[in-house]
């Protein structure tokens, strides 16, 4: 190395380094989506010294009730991650829905997503393009869904998507974001709180 040279290299490791913007893809800083209070955006938390704190934050919790879930919850229902979560929040032909019961729901959720609890979910299929019949539901012009809860060790969504699938609704347009609120979270992406705009 010469004797100029080392200089320099002093100077580069002294000089900070420019902040770099914590971006969803390399070609996407963030998304706008409808939401039913007007448009939201969804970014990710520009910190990066942020960290993850209470109920997100533990990572065991006793099974049962909170065990891990398989990947597909039903045959014929693809598993999504956030990048398609991001594309059905914006496509006007697809429902996202946060499948959990509303005190989960009321702490943050997803925008753009709406809320109808796993437990309500197979007598609201109307609501997702179904029409009532006397037997039940007829599903052939059924929305396409995604369907998410709080977690990997959340049932609440594979139970959801168990029962509609029963209901007569067709697994094909269904799609399950296994990660739900807890990797949403710990990828820093913006989070709603209902009633606060």
């Amino acid at each position: 190395m010469t004797r100029l040279a080392f200089p320099l290299l002093l100077a580069m490791a002294a000089t900070p380094l420019a902040a770099e913007e914590v971006r969803i893809t390399p070609d996407m800083m963030s998304v706008t989506v409808p939401t039913e209070s007007g448009e939201a955006t969804i970014s990710r938390i520009q910190d990066t010294e942020h960290e993850l704190t209470g109920e997100f934050a533990r990572t065991s919790r006793p099974c049962p009730n909170f065990c891990i879930q398989p990947m597909t919850p039903a045959e014929g229902v693809a598993t999504i991650g956030e990048l398609e979560v991001l594309a059905a929040l914006q496509d006007p032909e697809v429902i996202v829905i946060d499948s959990r019961v509303r005190p989960d729901w009321q702490g943050g959720t997803i925008p753009g997503a709406i809320s109808i609890p796993y437990n309500e979910m197979a007598d609201r299929l109307h609501e997702l393009g179904c029409e009532l019949d006397f037997d039940g539901f007829l599903c052939e012009e059924a929305s396409e869904v995604v369907l998410f809860c709080n977690g990997p060790w959340c049932g609440q969504s594979p139970t959801a998507i168990r029962r509609i699938i029963e209901a007569g609704y067709p697994a094909e347009r269904i799609r399950y974001y296994r990660g739900g609120m807890q990797v949403w979270r710990m990828l820093g992406l913006t989070v709603r709180v209902p009633g606060e705009g």
